[in-house]
């Protein structure tokens, strides 16, 4: 276990390291030098896909469902595939009309309306909250397992801690402070932060470092390969079912669901369109992107099966949650330096995800929803608005942040984070008809994409969102089972009687039916205005026009728009986007010259990427005097419509066997020489452990035998001793004579099939009223399930009768702890026995297994037992082709542990 200030600091300093990243980055930036103008950096980018569901979640759904996490990774490698034809289509119409978000796509290609960009943000909002959710709940549950663990009542307990002392509100609160600073900083008329980008490149490379580094070490140090680990997977039921594909609720059904689901969530999540669209640099990334991040999934994703079966194997109890398996497994093994690194990892996926997520939903927010309705009051139309726009942007942050630590707070205790997931997933798809019809379909409709995003949307909150807050108790759980005021068919998980299907996979049916049906539908039947046919012209032959299409057709003094942009922009990014415009036009602007068409339409773009293209589309209107569009414009319009480091691994590899050998070799040989010394002293020492007793036998004997007269008090307490002593003469006569036999190989074995579990269980409720005499508390960590092995029971059962009565000998009275715990690890069954007690010193550790070596009390500084218990123990347990040792640090207790091959 850690302690927690170094955490907080470690965590402090990632975060602050990833702030330096993004001012460098947005530092070169505004120098005219670009470091994400690279297909690396891009892909990097996008891999902000995997956040802690990927980190945390898809351990946790593996161990439900086995390959059952695969679809949230095949979708997106489906979707790449694509890329180049879908993708680079969308980047170039965003680019072209200066598009800064998902909901500013939707409003600008459905007639610039900002109805629909407006309704695209609630749900955008409201969809993304479990994610958010899922982000904090991931960190805080993590960060309570590396403070607490291995007690795990501590980090239930997180779960209902005051608002105050609830580390996940703190983090959101941190998390809103990092977003603010990489994304809102200033007011950027293209919406793109070279920056976060950069820095969440860097996150990207950090988690999948992390991931890796937890798989390889579960995967070939705590088991001899992938091939020992799934070998003892198949094994056992718990594990061996989770190979099978059929074991995932829904079956083949759900496959396709989540498939469909990832698809269309690697492509209309905000944060995803933020990376994939507004922030590319060049669309000609799009084409090594299309298969380099697949790569990438491949390899973050190869090690969840291994750790969700160590996890299942090493945890049989169940007392560890699936989703922290990648952090419990290291902690078990004292890696704590690896635990900490692998909490990095994790943060870093979390907050990749959350200052995205936050800064494109704070852009909508601001050009959405605030912004209309800002513009329509004229008190403000001659203010400065540039600040605003931040203030804005600013608080958006924290209020997303705020809903998403308020469901999390409230709901998100009720699902897994995969589940919590799943649910932004399926709003995100809301999305995908809209778009994808609406740059491949001229007769998509403005009033059919309302009516399709709007059902949608109402379905996905009937069937899912609210069914949550159900299970958590905020309304009726009789909505759930019964439907709102009792009608069956209501159901929000049976929806007009459908039962075939999981709950996911129902409401992304019923949503995808009513938001295709009614954008198709009503697009057939609609007519379109005269500007929803030109931004469907524009949008859908994007190729044809590349923007040359001067829409304006009125007045307006260059002079105007000027000051118009510098409201909302700033004055110096206004002079220098116009500055820009004259140089590469030749045009001399004076105080007086009027702007033409395509000036306009360049100030309407440049404002596009501040306010969205609906304000822009307001805002210019109010300055530019005439008509909007002519005839001759519309018709233009439609008319143009590698080995040498393998080898050296190798070489490395075989240099480190070779030490390890010779150090082995030396050790052996020193060992002999002690083995021969200890040889010579056994005799004397045997003579010598069999007189003290004798002794206090015969002196007492003598005493009362010449004080005849002695009173009766004192002769029973002389009598009394020597009954001890005859009883401790007997049993280190007993233990000599069984440790004579087992090494003369005289003696009797009765090897059979036992069921070690039971064997375990029986040799505690022996030595129970040893714990009960100095009120020790007893844990047993068994496998509900029969462990079989090939062994003697007696002396299995004698082994561990003989750690129990150590460990409760050395275990404070009333305070003291031990627990029994048996697990899997290799190719070996796992016995433990630890107590909190005083330890052991260091040196002595190596030498309690010798023969009359007796462990001291740190406490008094006196030995106790006869010295030969440990070491009938390790003979028996190397009889049976075992091993035995201790492990223990003076003052937190000591921890005996034996092994048995399978």
């Amino acid at each position: 276990m850690l302690q927690e200030w170094v955490i907080l600091l470690v965590s402090l300093c990632y975060l602050g390291t990833l702030f330096a990243i993004a001012y460098y980055a947005d530092w070169k930036s505004d120098r005219g030098e670009s470091v994400i103008s690279n297909p690396y950096i891009y892909t990097l980018s996008i891999a902000v896909y995997c956040t802690a569901w990927t980190f945390y979640g898809s351990v946790g759904r593996a161990a439900e469902t086995g390959v059952g996490f695969l679809p949230i990774y095949l979708g997106p490698t489906l979707m790449a595939a694509l890329w180049w034809f879908l993708l680079r289509k969308i980047i170039r119409i965003a680019k072209v009309y200066r598009i800064t978000s998902i909901a500013d796509f939707l409003a600008s290609r459905y007639g610039k309306s900002s109805l629909i960009g407006g309704l695209v943000t609630i749900i955008a909002v409201v969809g993304i909250m479990p994610y958010i959710s899922l982000q904090l709940k991931a960190v805080s549950t993590s960060y309570y397992v590396m403070v607490h663990y291995p007690d795990f009542e501590m980090i239930q307990e997180h779960r209902v801690s005051s608002l105050w002392n609830d580390n996940a509100f703190s983090v959101a609160m941190i998390m809103a402070a990092f977003s603010i600073l990489f994304g809102t900083r200033h007011i950027d008329a293209t919406e793109r932060h070279e920056g976060m980008v950069a820095a969440i490149a860097f996150e990207s490379v950090i988690k999948l470092l992390a991931f890796s580094a937890a798989g390889i070490f579960i995967t070939f140090t705590m088991f001899d390969g992938p091939v020992d680990l799934f070998d003892w997977a198949s094994r056992y039921q718990e594990t061996a079912k989770l190979m099978k594909l059929d074991v995932m609720p829904g079956g083949y059904t759900n496959w396709f669901t989540l498939t469909f689901l990832s698809m269309m969530a690697i492509m209309f999540l905000p944060r995803q369109f933020q990376v994939l669209v507004v922030e590319n640099v060049n669309e000609e990334h799009v084409r090594k992107a299309a298969w380099l991040f697949p790569l990438y999934l491949l390899a973050i994703n190869i090690f969840v099966l291994p750790i969700a079966f160590a996890g299942m194997l090493l945890f049989p109890e169940g007392h560890v949650a699936p989703d922290i398996f990648v952090l419990a497994l290291p902690l078990t093994e004292g890696q704590n330096i690896l635990a900490l690194f692998i909490y990095i990892g994790g943060l870093s996926a979390a907050t990749g995800m959350v200052i995205v997520a936050t800064i494109a939903l704070s852009t909508m927010v601001c050009n959405d929803l605030v912004m209309p309705i800002l513009l329509r009051v004229l008190s403000i139309q001659q203010v400065d608005l540039s600040r605003v726009l931040l203030f804005i942007r600013r608080c958006s942050i924290v209020f997303v942040l705020l809903l998403g630590y308020l469901y999390y707070r409230f709901i998100g205790e009720s699902y897994t984070l995969v589940t919590m997931g799943l649910v932004s997933f399926a709003a995100a798809a809301q999305f995908g008809p809209a778009i994808l019809f609406g740059v491949f379909w001229k007769d998509a409709s403005r009033r059919a994409a309302i009516s399709g995003l709007s059902a949608g949307f109402l379905v996905w909150l009937y069937t899912l969102l609210l069914p949550s807050f159900a299970r958590s108790g905020w309304i009726p759980i009789s909505f759930l089972q019964h439907g709102p005021f009792g009608i069956e068919l209501l159901k929000p998980y049976q929806l007009l009687g459908l039962n075939m299907f999981d709950p996911i996979t129902h409401s992304v049916f019923w949503s995808m039916l009513v938001n295709i049906g009614l954008l198709v539908g009503i697009s057939l039947l609609d007519r379109q205005s005269t500007m929803d046919r030109i931004q469907a012209s524009l949008f859908v032959d994007v190729y044809r026009h590349s923007g040359d299409t001067h829409l304006w057709k009125g007045k307006a003094m260059i002079t105007e728009l000027k000051n118009l942009l510098a409201r909302f922009i700033g004055p110096r990014q206004t002079d220098r986007a116009f500055a820009t415009y004259a140089s590469t036009h030749k045009i001399d602007f004076t105080k007086d010259m009027q702007a033409d068409a395509e000036l306009v339409e360049f100030a309407e773009r440049l404002l596009s990427g501040a306010i969205g293209a609906a304000s822009a589309r307001v805002m210019v209107s109010s300055i530019v005097e005439g008509e909007e569009i002519s005839p001759e414009g519309i018709m233009k319009i439609i008319d143009e419509t590698s080995q040498v480091l393998e080898y050296s691994h190798q070489l490395e590899e075989k240099s480190l066997e070779l030490e390890a050998a010779t150090k082995e070799l030396q050790e052996a040989n020193k060992r002999l020489k002690e083995l021969d010394r200890l040889k010579d002293e056994f005799v004397s020492t045997v003579s010598h452990e069999l007189r003290t007793p004798l002794t206090s036998v015969r002196a007492f004997s003598e005493i009362l035998h010449d004080n005849e007269d002695m009173g009766q008090e004192e002769r029973h307490k002389y009598l009394d001793i020597m009954v001890k002593e005859t009883e401790r003469l007997t049993r280190l006569i007993n233990e000599v004579l069984d440790l004579a036999k087992i090494e003369s190989g005289r003696a009797d074995w009765f090897m059979e099939n036992i069921d070690l579990t039971e064997a375990i269980r029986e040799a505690v409720a022996l030595t129970s009223q040893l714990f009960r005499e100095k009120a020790i508390t007893i844990v047993e960590l068994l496998p509900t399930f029969p462990i079989n092995v090939f062994a003697d029971r007696d002396r299995i059962m004698q082994v561990v009768i003989n750690l129990l009565s150590n460990a409760a000998k050395f275990s404070p009275s009333e305070e003291g702890t031990v627990t029994v715990r048996v697990y899997f690890k290799k190719r070996e069954i796992r016995v433990e026995v630890a107590d909190n007690g005083p330890g052991i010193h260091p040196e002595e550790q190596k030498k309690i297994f010798e023969k009359f070596k007796q462990i001291t009390d740190l406490r008094n500084g006196k030995p106790k037992g006869t010295g030969l218990g440990l070491t009938i123990c390790r003979r028996i347990i190397e009889y049976h082709n075992g091993s035995i040792w201790a492990e223990s640090k003076p003052g937190k207790g000591s921890k005996f542990v034996f092994s048995l091959p399978e």
